[in-house]
């Protein structure tokens, strides 16, 4: 029988970690900007660049090729040359080195691919097509970022400081109540600038109004 596995999906923390980007063109800039906005470390290896890469003075621009097995110095690397004799080298060296790797345009070439996403400040909202067509990935994308608002990043604040009481107040985060608390009535309180009201909501529904609750400690 034949098993069939999908991909793992996680968020990583690339605070303060090296990351590499071999290419200086446009890609290579998209990528950089993406790992730069995660608050990565950036270095980028190509003989050329765009000025949004030669001009950014968060970016270690190493102006030359890219040298067999450098990517072990790093945590995580993209390669976007288009040259599939480098891309395959920085592949092979990433594997050998355990090094997470993202080739534009190869998923062959990946060891992890990137999501379309759209971002309402804390909130992510990421479409994945397991790296078989990105503009699927950024149409499902687009139709998403039309249904969501800056009301559903309020949501996201007044949830996460209701869940930091719940959990003060019980040891625990976990509540029945939070599908009771999250719906379209939550939205119209916030849209319509009662924040009192909608936390208060939510504090209902996970049973922090209940009076047995009061001080207790699990």
């Amino acid at each position: 029988m034949t098993m069939t596995t999908s991909p793992y999906p996680v968020n990583l923390d690339l605070q303060g970690r090296r990351a590499l980007v071999v290419g200086g063109g446009d890609v290579a800039a998209r990528k950089a900007r993406g790992l730069l906005a995660a608050g990565a470390q950036v270095t980028v290896v190509a003989p050329e660049a765009v000025d949004e890469i030669a001009n950014d003075h968060r970016v270690r621009w190493h102006q030359r090729p890219y040298r067999r097995g450098e990517v072990a110095s790093y945590r995580l690397a993209v390669t976007a040359t288009g040259d599939p004799t480098v891309d395959g080298q920085v592949y092979w060296d990433a594997e050998a080195s355990d090094v997470w790797l993202n080739s534009a345009d190869d998923p062959e070439h990946c060891s992890f691919t990137l999501p379309a996403v759209t971002t309402r400040d804390d909130l992510q909202v990421a479409v994945s097509t397991n790296g078989r067509s990105p503009a699927v990935a950024a149409w499902l994308r687009r139709t998403i970022d039309g249904s969501i608002g800056p009301e559903h990043a309020t949501v996201l604040t007044l949830a996460s400081e209701v869940r930091t009481e719940l959990r003060e107040t019980t040891g625990s985060s976990e509540s029945a109540g939070w599908e009771a608390a999250l719906d379209d009535h939550l939205l119209d309180l916030v849209r319509a600038g009662d924040l009192v009201a909608a936390r208060q909501r939510i504090r209902t529904a996970v049973g922090l109004d209940d009076p047995l609750m009061d001080g207790a400690i699990l």
